[in-house]
């Protein structure tokens, strides 16, 4: 009874592995426009949240101090 959950694990990590080598046979690396792109988008997130922080902030200092 015992060997039978050991198969199953060791046929989930070798699914598991198959599907991370196909992920990365068809990975590629992104180039400058798309690193450019995507930093930009990063940055504008972190601004948001920043100011919806500070917004939550300011809110709670106003109304509950």
């Amino acid at each position: 009874m015992e060997e039978q959950p050991k198969k199953n694990v060791f046929r989930s990590l070798g699914i598991f592995y198959h599907k991370c080598v196909r992920v990365l046979k068809v990975a590629r690396k992104p180039n400058s426009t798309e690193v450019k792109q995507v930093s930009k988008v990063s940055a504008l997130g972190i601004l948001v949240i920043g100011v919806i922080g500070f917004i939550i902030g300011l809110i709670f200092t106003i109304f509950f101090l």
